[in-house]
């Protein structure tokens, strides 16, 4: 019996170890190189491997029956595929993996170019800021969208008063008038309501940012010399959105914003609203704000009406500020002091009707008003003027499997009228601009994608300018894409610059319709992107090349009896240089290294660096971030040194910030260090000369507001 029961035994385990099976398999991109780092997953067994640096995987003891594995890896789309053991076949097993589009490129689709192709299929190189990075950003400064584009690489907000805290957007080191701002592609932020833009816009209603850069006018008409900035709304989604944001700052700032979504039927409704505001603010105890003292207002509503073959639009928006900047005690206490104060009010109205003629053709009408009045007043002078402009366009699409056009035509209205409140003479002004465009996107095939534009405007008295442009982009492999493209550019004279800005104004005369033109501009940029992974190490690089050239440029002059004009120079500006922007992530990490090299410089008699211009930029930018749990940031941002308009030269300095984040289902709590080495310009030495009552402001290049510490609480309701 013992020998019997010693057999049946041993039976068994030949058995069993006849019914244990091995899988051997090799796991390749779609581009047939091996994935090492791939991961298999058992779903049975619940055991999981490695694939080694051939992509081999070998997994042994597996029983008779079928099996399920699931393989992954990242940069790929998951692969689940299952087997009945024993195979068939012994031969070793070659599994392919498909490249997963990044999800910016399957998402984000880019209206900027007015083709509205998702950013993957656009020549058109086109930066866009959405999502996570927006929401991150908006933490950082949820009152405006300063820092949100100052901290892009190639981009910089520059400031225009070291008391007021005004700014304005350069683009690879051109003066912000040459950046057109948009919001949902309505030009609304041109001339004299360009000055506070930047620090009227919140950006919890934003949906993405779109930035294009160098020469764009053909897309929108004059105005895009460096590039632009289109601000994309939310709108209405499949759920109910409501969220409130609540920021405090160690500056005595608050950011109140609320923001509401939701559909009914065929009628949509979003409602933004936000209070915002800040007490004097010195960190450099010289008696002058760094940050002024300011409470603004702000409510958007905005309708939307959906039909079978026609949706609608319709909003208005009203934002009200009183901003007061300079010496502290005269802003604590009253009596005398230098100040100076802006007080602004603007009405915008936008509507919009689209209507679809058959499954590839949709005409659209789109209307735009907006009344902007402000005050700038200082110690004996005051500007004070209303700025009403007006947009109307009317545009045929039509989406084919190959091509989309692009035609239509608009009208641009600009009027300008002052109070005469000073001996100066009043600079009003009317301008009106008639457009007609042609635009083509042709995807000559799967490798090759072509995109043309062409635009004339005429411009009551400046006459007539004719604007082509064209880019095109090649898809070598999905890994390896290369754009490039270029057009031409113009902008109308106004007395609204940032050298006007800073002087408020003051003793400026009105430009001369007879003796001055258009300027006019040239530029391109090629660049090429570059995307893998290296086991589950995420990297991809852009690297970018750019050229503008201005003609014409306008630039103050003396005029004499102590007034100053504005002439176009006989000379050009020019701006080349190159951006580099690296992203890698690994699992939870994030690291984004960007590096700008600008070489811009002034031709009128001889050759000069362009003021207030950084030839070396440097942005780093360290996340962490556990899914719907943490996000945590580190933050280091370099300026090389920068000539001033004085000759002299600034200093280089960095600066750095940290954030975090932690998030819940329905809220989340968040704090920024932003600056927290104090990088201040008033250690570097005096910002003025004179006396504190009458201060004559050098030229801003770095932070004034110092380290300032933020934070607070975000509700998704």
């Amino acid at each position: 019996m013992r020998y019997l029961l010693t057999g049946i035994v041993l039976c068994c385990f030949v058995f069993s170890a006849q019914a244990q099976h091995t899988f051997t398999a090799t796991i390749i991109s779609d581009h047939k190189s091996p994935l090492p780092g791939a991961t298999l997953q058992w779903k049975e067994k619940n055991r999981s491997l490695i694939a080694d640096s051939t992509g081999k995987i070998v997994l042994a003891n597996i029983p008779d029956g079928v099996q399920t594995f699931t393989i992954s890896h990242v940069g790929f789309t998951d692969k689940t595929i299952t087997y009945t053991f024993p195979l068939t076949e012994a031969d070793l097993i070659v599994i392919e993996m498909e490249t997963a589009e990044e999800e910016e490129e399957e998402e984000v689709v880019v209206t900027a170019t007015r083709t509205s192709r998702t950013i993957a299929n656009t020549p058109t190189r086109t930066e866009v800021i959405s999502g996570e990075e927006l929401e991150e950003k908006g933490n950082m400064k949820p009152g405006d969208i300063r820092m949100l584009l100052n901290e892009s690489t190639g981009i910089q907000t520059q400031q225009t008063s070291a008391t007021s805290y005004n700014s304005g957007i350069r683009i690879q080191g051109l003066d912000g008038r040459y950046t057109q701002i948009l919001r949902d592609g309505y030009p609304l932020y041109a001339g004299f309501s360009g000055g506070l833009s930047l620090l009227q816009i919140a950006p919890l209603d934003l949906q993405q940012v779109e930035v294009i850069k160098g020469s764009s006018s053909t897309l929108y008409g004059g105005g895009a010399i460096a590039g632009l900035v289109n601000l994309v709304s939310k709108t209405p989604g499949d759920e109910r959105e409501l969220s409130f944001i609540a920021n405090a700052t160690t500056a005595k700032g608050l950011d109140l914003s609320g923001f509401y979504s939701e559909r009914y039927g065929k009628i949509g409704l979003t409602v933004f609203g936000s209070r915002n505001s800040s007490a004097a603010f010195d960190p450099a105890d010289i008696g002058l704000t760094a940050i002024p003292k300011f409470e603004r207002y702000t409510i958007n509503p905005r309708m939307f009406i959906y039909g079978k073959k026609t949706t609608a639009d319709i909003g208005i928006s009203y934002i009200t500020e009183d901003r007061t900047g300079g010496d502290m005690n005269y802003i604590k206490n009253g009596g005398a002091g230098f100040f100076e104060k802006n007080n602004t009010d603007r009405i915008t109205a936008q509507f919009g009707i689209a209507h679809r003629l058959n499954e590839n053709s949709t005409i659209q009408l789109k209307n735009s008003y907006s009344r902007f009045d402000r005050s700038i007043a200082i110690p004996a002078y005051q500007f004070d003027a209303l700025q009403q402009s007006s947009f109307s366009e009317f545009t045929w699409n039509r989406k084919g499997e190959q091509a989309d056009w692009v035609v239509g035509a608009n009208l641009l209205t600009d009027d300008l009228k002052e109070k005469p409140l000073s001996p100066d003479p009043v600079r009003d002004y009317y301008y009106s601009t008639v457009g007609v465009f042609v635009q083509n996107a042709w995807s000559v095939s799967d490798m090759f994608t072509l995109e043309t534009g062409l635009r004339g405007d005429y411009v009551n008295d400046y006459g007539f300018e004719l604007l082509p442009r064209v880019a095109a982009m090649f898809k070598f492999t999905p890994k390896i894409t290369f754009r490039t493209g270029g057009g031409y550019g113009y902008k109308s004279p106004t007395i609204f610059t940032e050298d006007a800005e800073r002087n408020q104004f003051r003793h400026i005369l009105p430009v001369n319709i007879h003796t001055t033109r258009n300027e006019r501009s040239v530029g391109g940029n090629a660049d090429i992107n570059y995307r893998t992974n290296f086991g589950e190490l995420g990297f991809s690089l852009n690297h970018m090349f750019f050229y503008t050239r201005l003609n014409r440029p306008l630039v103050l002059t003396n005029a004499g009896g102590g007034m100053l004009e504005f002439e176009n120079s006989t000379g050009h500006v020019d701006t080349k240089g190159m951006e580099t922007n690296l992203k890698l992530t690994y699992h939870a990490f994030k690291l984004f290294v960007g590096y700008t090299y600008t070489d811009a410089n002034t031709y009128f008699n001889s050759k000069h660096w362009l003021p207030l211009t950084a030839r070396h930029r440097l942005n780093n930018v360290l996340m962490y971030e556990v899914e719907d749990q943490w996000k945590i940031g580190l933050e280091a941002y370099y300026y090389s040194r920068q000539q001033l308009s004085d000759g002299s030269f600034g200093k280089s300095y960095w600066i750095t910030g940290f954030m975090a984040e932690k998030i819940w289902e329905k809220f989340s709590l968040f704090v920024n260090f932003e600056n927290f080495t104090d990088t201040r310009q008033t250690k570097f030495g005096p910002i003025y000369t004179g006396t504190i009552d009458n201060p004559v402001f050098r030229d801003i290049y770095a932070p004034v507001d110092g380290f300032v510490i933020n934070g607070g609480i975000k509700l998704r309701l």
